[in-house]
C-alpha cells in the first residue's frame, strides 16, 4: 500500500469567506479547471456540486461545508467549501481545525465584511496559513487596492499582492504576475486558456513599483531577501518564492492574488498559490495530544508508520447510507475492517467502510494514510470532536470548542404520528450539528430548540419537514437568556431525610463567586481533611451543575459561576451519592438567591452597508431598537455602520432595513457577548418568563 502522493504533494485547505464573496463558485471553478467536474455548476441556477443539499439551492447560500479531493500539478488537493453565513459559523470552526491551509475569498467590491473579520480570527485561533484571492474584479466600484488596505488595517494582516489587475471594472482582463513578469490575459470562457505575454510597455511602471514594493515587504519581513536586497543582488523567482513561503507557513504574511471566479479569470493562479505557498502535512507543526495511558502530553509525527491518530469532526446522516463521520488522520493510516479506540468515550468502533467524498458522491476506498480527509460508516459512538486512535497507543486529542446558542424556539408534532418520528429526527440533527441544542420545558411540556440564529433554526425547521417528513408547528424566536450573580457569597446546602431504617444525609459549604463574562462554570474542591469522603466530591459538582440549568429569577441558565466547596460533614451510614447531590444543588439555588443575582441578555455585532442618503435613517432605528453605534466608514458611495445591538431587539430587522432603504442596504450579525440587562427591562422579562408558567 505505498502513497499514491508524497506527504509533501498533499495540501489540505479550506475555502473560507462572507457570505456572498463567491466562495463555491471559486471552488467550482478550481474543480472544472483540475478536471474534477465537466461542467461548470452556477450557484443562481442551483446547479453547484457542493452545494448539494435542497436548502442550499434554493436559497443559493451555502449551510454545509462540503468536502472534495482535486490533483493539480502533481498535487492532490483536499478541499472543504465552507458556508460564509454567521448562523453557520459552526461549519468553519471544525473544518479550520483540521485544515492545513486556507484560501480567504474577498469581494472586490465590498472588500473585508463582517464574516470576514471572524472567520480570520477563526484562522488566527488555529494558526492556519492563509492566502488571499480578492474575488469579482470585474464589478463596478471594484477596488484593489482599497482591499489591501483593508486587509492590512481591518484584519492587522501583512498583505503580499504577488499580483496586479490589468484594468479594473468591466475593463477587467487579467493580471501581472509580479514574480514572474509576465502578463496573464483571459477571455472569460471557462473552456479557453490564458495568455501569457510580457508586460506592456503601459503597464512597465506599475508593475516595476508594485514589485520593487513587494520585494521591499519580504525583506521585512525574511532575513534572506533582506540581506540579498541590501547587497544588491539579483534575486531569483525560486528565491522570491521559497521566501514567500516561508512567510507564509510561519503567519507572518499573506499571498494576495486577484481575479473573477465567475468570468473564469485568475482561478488557475488561485491553483499556482496553494501548490506554491500552503503548507502540506509535514510543514505544520506535529499534533499534540495526552497520552491515555499516562496522562503526559505527547505528539504525533506526520507519518504513515506513526501510531494512527485521527480526529473526527462531522457527522452527517445521510439519508441513502446512514451515519458518516468524516475524520482527519493525523498520523499512521487505517484500513477498512481495522478496531480503533474512540478514547474521548473511551469505546472501541470498528471500521467498516472507507469513503473519499466529492460532495454528496462517495468513492471507496480501502485504506485511509497521513494528511487524508476521508469519511467511515458504521461508528455508533463517534461523535464530533472525538480522537479515534491505535488501540494499543492510545492517545486523546484537543477537542472544537463551539459558540452556545443564543435564539430559541418551541416546536411541537401536529399529530401523535409525528411525535416519535420528530424525537428520532431532532436526535439527528444535534449529532450532526454542535451549535443546536434540543431540551425539553418541564413546566410547559414544550420541546425547545436552539441554535445561532433565525436563519439556523428556520433552516432546521425546513429540514425537519422536507428530510425527515416530520410535520411540525413553530413557536415565536425567544431569547436564549442568562442569569448570574454579582456578589461572593458563602452558602450552606443540607439534605437530611429520615423515614425509618436508612435515611439520607448529605451537608456542603459552598462558596459562590462571579466570573468574567464567558468564562462559564468552574468547579474547585478545596476541602481540608475527611470532611466529606472524595467519592462524594463528584456528586456535589454535578449537583451544583444540574441546579444551574435553572436560575431563580426567570428560570433561565446560570452562567459565569466558580463554586470552591470548602467544608461539610457526612454520616457514616445514611450519606450517599443522591443526598451529596442534592445538597450540592441546594447550595447553588441558596447561593444564587443571595448572590445578587441578575438576567444577562446576548448582543449582537451589527453591521450595515447602506447608501448615504440613509445614514441618518438607519442610525436612528439603531438607537430605537436599544442599540449603540460603534463606527461609521464611508466606502465609496456607502457608508458601513457598525453597531452594537441587543438580539430582542433584532428580530425582523432584515424587513425594517429594507422598507427604511427602499431595499438598497445590505446588513450582517454576530453574536457578540452576554451582557446585564437594565433593572426596568429585567422586570419585565420576569414578568413575562412567570407569566408563561
Amino acid at each position: 500500500m505505498s502513497r499514491e502522493f508524497p506527504l509533501e504533494r498533499v495540501r489540505n485547505i479550506g475555502i473560507i469567506a462572507h457570505i456572498d464573496a463567491g466562495k463555491t463558485t471559486v471552488t467550482e471553478k478550481i474543480l472544472f479547471y483540475t478536471g474534477r467536474t465537466y461542467k461548470v455548476g452556477s450557484v443562481n441556477e442551483g446547479t453547484t456540486v457542493m452545494d448539494f443539499m435542497d436548502q442550499e439551492r434554493q436559497r443559493g447560500i451555502t449551510i454545509k461545508a462540503a468536502a472534495t479531493t482535486c490533483y493539480w500539478h502533481e498535487h492532490r488537493i483536499n478541499i472543504i467549501d465552507t458556508p460564509g453565513h454567521v448562523d453557520f459559523t459552526a461549519e468553519v470552526e471544525r473544518s479550520l481545525r483540521v485544515l492545513d491551509g486556507g484560501v480567504v475569498v474577498f469581494d472586490g467590491v465590498s472588500g473585508v465584511e463582517a464574516q470576514s473579520e471572524t472567520v480570520w480570527r477563526q484562522a488566527d485561533r488555529y494558526h492556519v496559513p492563509r492566502i488571499c484571492f480578492i474575488n469579482k474584479m470585474d464589478r463596478d466600484g471594484a477596488d484593489f487596492q482599497r482591499t489591501i488596505g483593508m486587509i492590512q488595517s481591518r484584519l492587522g494582516a501583512k498583505a503580499l499582492p504577488i499580483q496586479i489587475p490589468i484594468g479594473s471594472e468591466s475593463a477587467f482582463k487579467g493580471a501581472i504576475d509580479l514574480l514572474e513578469g509576465k502578463a496573464w490575459y483571459f477571455t472569460g470562457a471557462h473552456d479557453a486558456e490564458p495568455t501569457i505575454t510580457d508586460v506592456t510597455e503601459a503597464d512597465q511602471p506599475a508593475y516595476l513599483h508594485a514589485r520593487q514594493t513587494l520585494i521591499e515587504k519580504l525583506g521585512e519581513l525574511d532575513d534572506e531577501i533582506m540581506e540579498a536586497y541590501l547587497e544588491g543582488e539579483e534575486i531569483s523567482i525560486a528565491e522570491l518564492k521559497a521566501a514567500l513561503r516561508r512567510v507564509t507557513l510561519a503567519n507572518r504574511g499573506v499571498p494576495v492574488v486577484c481575479g473573477s471566479a465567475l468570468r473564469n479569470t485568475g482561478v488557475q493562479k488561485v491553483l499556482d498559490a496553494v501548490v506554491d505557498y500552503l503548507p502540506s502535512p509535514l510543514d505544520v507543526p506535529p499534533i499534540t495530544g495526552i497520552d491515555s495511558k499516562t496522562g503526559a502530553e505527547t505528539t504525533r509525527p506526520a507519518d504513515d508508520e506513526a501510531p494512527f491518530a485521527a480526529l473526527a469532526f462531522k457527522v452527517v446522516t445521510d439519508p441513502f447510507m446512514g451515519r458518516l463521520v468524516y475524520f482527519r488522520v493525523y498520523s499512521g493510516k487505517i484500513e477498512v475492517g481495522n478496531q480503533v479506540m474512540n478514547t474521548t468515550r473511551d469505546k472501541r468502533e470498528r471500521i467498516g467502510r472507507l469513503v473519499l467524498m466529492h460532495a454528496n458522491h462517495r468513492e471507496d476506498i480501502t485504506f485511509a494514510d497521513t494528511g487524508t480527509i476521508a469519511a467511515t460508516l458504521g461508528l455508533k459512538s463517534t461523535f464530533t470532536g472525538d480522537t479515534l486512535c491505535d488501540p494499543s497507543n492510545p492517545v486523546l486529542l484537543e477537542s472544537i470548542r463551539f459558540p452556545e446558542p443564543v435564539i430559541s424556539i418551541a416546536i411541537e408534532p401536529k399529530t401523535r404520528a409525528d411525535q416519535d418520528k420528530m424525537g428520532e429526527a431532532l436526535q439527528k440533527l444535534t449529532e450532526e450539528d454542535p451549535t443546536f441544542w434540543v431540551r425539553h420545558d418541564e413546566e410547559t411540556g414544550q420541546t425547545i430548540i436552539s441554535g445561532m440564529g433565525e436563519l439556523h433554526l428556520e433552516v432546521i425547521v425546513s429540514r425537519l419537514v422536507t428530510e425527515f417528513r416530520v410535520g411540525v408547528k413553530v413557536g415565536q424566536p425567544r431569547v436564549a437568556y442568562r442569569e448570574t450573580i454579582t456578589a461572593p457569597v458563602k452558602v450552606e446546602g443540607r439534605f437530611v431525610r429520615q423515614s425509618g431504617g436508612h435515611g439520607q444525609y448529605g451537608h456542603v459549604n459552598v462558596e459562590l463567586e462571579p466570573l468574567p463574562r464567558g468564562k462559564g462554570f468552574e468547579f474547585v474542591e478545596g476541602i481540608k481533611g475527611q470532611a466529606i469522603p472524595r467519592n462524594f466530591i463528584p456528586s456535589i459538582q454535578a449537583g451544583i451543575k444540574e441546579a444551574m440549568e435553572n436560575g431563580v429569577l426567570a428560570g433561565y441558565p446560570v452562567v459565569d459561576l466558580k463554586a470552591t466547596l470548602y467544608d461539610g460533614s457526612y454520616h457514616e451510614v445514611d450519606s450517599s451519592e443522591l443526598a451529596f447531590k442534592m445538597a450540592g444543588s441546594i447550595a447553588l439555588k441558596e447561593g444564587v438567591r443571595r448572590g445578587k443575582p441578575v438576567l444577562l441578555e446576548p448582543i449582537m455585532k451589527l453591521e450595515v452597508v447602506t447608501p448615504q442618503e440613509f445614514v441618518g435613517d438607519v442610525i436612528g432605528d439603531i438607537n430605537s431598537r436599544r442599540g449603540r453605534v460603534e463606527a461609521m466608514d464611508p466606502q465609496g458611495d456607502t457608508f458601513i455602520i457598525r453597531a452594537l445591538i441587543p438580539l430582542s431587539e433584532s428580530f425582523g430587522y432584515a424587513t425594517s432595513l429594507r422598507s427604511l432603504t427602499q431595499g438598497r442596504a445590505t446588513h450582517s450579525l454576530e453574536f457578540y457577548r452576554y451582557q446585564e440587562v437594565s433593572a426596568a427591562l429585567a422586570e419585565q422579562i420576569m414578568e413575562k418568563s412567570t407569566g408563561k408558567k
